[in-house]
Order: structure tokens, then C-alpha cells, then sequence
């Protein structure tokens, strides 16, 4: 009987001491995980900053507001005058192919139109 009682006493140390070391290295994992997963996020948050921090400095330009205005606006400046090619409103000349006339089934017996 004190086998089975020592048996029974090391296995419950030994679960008990699963319990307490492999659930928490678990949460700690999962944890770690998560930070990675957050720091990516955190790094491709400040590459876009930092692309709308350098689009934000180039906009202070009067010149580069100007660019936009015209290429993407089609504004002008006062006292300029804007014109715009528009397209025909013709439509386009297409050719019509010639449809060769259809035959009757007889047509190569009629060898006398020939003479």
C-alpha cells in the first residue's frame, strides 16, 4: 500500500506542478505572439506616417499646390484662360466590307451566259 500511496503522491506533484508552469508558459507564449503581431502593425503604421508627414511638407509648397490644382482640377490662375480639346462627335468612319452577292445553287449550270 505505501507504493501505490507514493505513486499516487509523486503524480499528483507532477500535475500539479504541469498546472502551474505549463498553463502560464502558454499564456506567455500567446502573449509574445501578440507583441510581435502588434510591433508589425506598429512599424507599417509608421511608414505610412511618415509618407503623409513628407506628402504634408510637400503640400506647404505654393507651387506644388498649383501642379495639383491644374493637373488634377484643371484650374488656372486669375486672368488665365483654360482650354480644353474635346473629342469629335462625329462617329468614328468605319469601312463596311464588301459582302460578295450570294449565288443561287443553278448558277454554275448557266453555261450559256458564257457566249
Amino acid at each position: 500500500m505505501r507504493l501505490t500511496l507514493r505513486l499516487g503522491l509523486v503524480l499528483a506533484v507532477f500535475i500539479g506542478a504541469a498546472y502551474v508552469f505549463a498553463f502560464p508558459a502558454r499564456t506567455y507564449i500567446e502573449q509574445r505572439h501578440e507583441i510581435a503581431v502588434q510591433e508589425q502593425t506598429v512599424s507599417v503604421l509608421r511608414a505610412e506616417n511618415a509618407k503623409l508627414a513628407a506628402e504634408s511638407s510637400a503640400l506647404q509648397n505654393t507651387s506644388t499646390i498649383e501642379q495639383i490644382a491644374r493637373q488634377e482640377y484643371g484650374l488656372v490662375m486669375p486672368g488665365q484662360q483654360a482650354f480644353m480639346v474635346l473629342p469629335s462627335t462625329a462617329p468614328p468612319a468605319t469601312k463596311v466590307p464588301k459582302v460578295a452577292k450570294a449565288r443561287p445553287w443553278y448558277a454554275p449550270l448557266e453555261f450559256w451566259h458564257q457566249f
